[in-house]
């Protein structure tokens, strides 16, 4: 009953954190867009700042701790559609690392990228997801 548990929480985990990554990037190309310094550009800050912070970092850290423990308990170490999931998650927190830098940037008001990078770079997590949802549900290999 534990393991069910502890899945509901990883769901709910992965459901958060994505919900940031599909979030952030969209705010930052409009953000690029606002002028440095206008109160336009300081609400996407603060905004920016509150969804990694207050979501994207806890539920980043509460999804990988349950997919571990998930992992372990289920045996999925030695399987290799849990590898390829692995890399693709691994992906995904680089990814987060990204975002985290950006966001830095932007509160500095170093971001040099325009607005088109931001779109381009929203699309990176939905083609992460996708291959992690095939590699759970289909487990091809």
């Amino acid at each position: 009953m534990l393991y069910e548990w502890i899945k509901v929480l990883h769901v709910l985990a992965i459901i958060s954190w994505m919900a940031g990554m599909l979030y952030l990037p969209r705010l930052m190309v409009y953000h690029s867009d606002a002028p440095k310094g206008s109160p336009q550009s300081e609400t996407f800050k603060v905004m920016e700042r509150r969804l990694l912070k207050a979501i994207m970092n806890p539920a980043m850290i509460v999804a990988w701790l349950a997919g571990v423990w998930l992992a372990w308990d289920g045996g999925w170490f030695a399987s290799g559609w849990f590898h390829v999931k692995l890399a693709l998650v691994l992906g995904m927190s680089g990814f987060h690392g990204a975002l985290s830098r950006w966001v830095k940037d932007f509160a500095a008001d170093r971001n040099v990228r325009p607005a088109r990078f931001y779109r381009i770079m929203n699309e990176v997590p939905t083609l992460l997801m996708i291959g992690i949802v095939i590699m759970v549900i289909v487990k091809p290999f």
